[in-house]
């Protein structure tokens, strides 16, 4: 499985940016995708999800307001649109994939290269 970011890139505070991910298998396949950001010296943290099949969406209190996970299963295709970005929403960005495994908690099976946004005036 193949999980490929893009759209990443330099923009200003309260410029808008959508991230897109491309898997290689169909998004039925996964459970749920979700994207993670790793800002500069910080550990990765979730930024949000969405299901595959109800697309019910989990947003990070940080982000919560100004980004929103979408997903288009015809073009396994999901998306992060980040609205008026921070200088603080600077990160690599990861999309992530995992699948149901049974009782227990969800945990990501496969992960993407990471897309870098920069936030600066």
């Amino acid at each position: 499985v193949q999980l490929q970011a893009s759209g990443g890139g330099v923009v200003q505070p309260g410029d808008s940016l959508r991230l897109s991910c491309a898997a290689s298998e169909h998004t039925y396949s996964f459970y749920i995708m979700g994207w993670f950001r790793q800002a500069p010296g910080k550990g990765r943290v979730f930024v949000g999800s969405i299901s595959t099949g109800g697309g019910n969406t989990v947003i990070a209190d940080a982000v919560k307001g100004r980004f929103t996970v979408s997903i288009d299963n015809a073009k396994n295709t999901f998306y992060l649109q980040m609205n008026s970005v921070r200088p603080e929403d600077t990160a690599v960005y990861y999309c992530a994939a995992g699948r149901l495994k049974g009782p227990g908690p969800f945990t990501y099976d496969y992960w993407g290269q990471g897309t870098l946004v920069t936030v600066s005036s």
